[in-house]
């Protein structure tokens, strides 16, 4: 797996992240995940608390971008990788517990995504430059 760096973690946290999903028909869906925060180097995690168009689309096709790019700001960044949906057991139970800590409505599932590739979104020539990828092969 690609590995976050401090200063890519510190962007997540300050930015408002948007999650990209696709359905059965290829046909594209993005939307806010305010409960996105970093897991660790290699994960990222958010509760899912809808169970609308991404879940949907997450049941049939695991592949999942997260675009994070402050406002105002010249800096951003593309996280790529694979979602895992956790229904119960630890990783449940954390994101339980953030959702009781943050007063937050209960989840449906915790879905964590695999950094696999990493894309710069900085304005300027860089943008979309490959950072890192290092997909995990089934």
């Amino acid at each position: 797996m690609a590995k976050l760096t401090s200063e890519m973690k510190d962007l997540i946290s300050q930015a408002f992240p948007f999650i990209a999903t696709v359905d059965e028909d290829g046909n594209p869906q993005i939307g806010p995940k305010g409960t996105l925060r970093v897991m660790d180097d290699e994960h990222l995690i958010y509760n899912e608390e809808t169970g609308r168009q991404a879940w949907h689309n997450l049941q049939a096709n695991h592949k999942i971008a997260v675009a994070v790019h402050p406002y105002p700001g010249k800096i951003g960044l593309r996280v790529e990788g694979y979602a895992t949906i956790y229904k119960d057991g630890p990783v449940f139970d954390a994101a339980h517990q953030y959702a009781v800590d943050n007063q937050l409505p209960d989840l449906i599932a915790a879905v964590v995504i695999s950094v696999d590739r990493i894309v710069s979104l900085n304005a300027g020539p860089d943008a979309g430059t490959e950072i890192a990828n290092e997909p995990v092969l089934d």
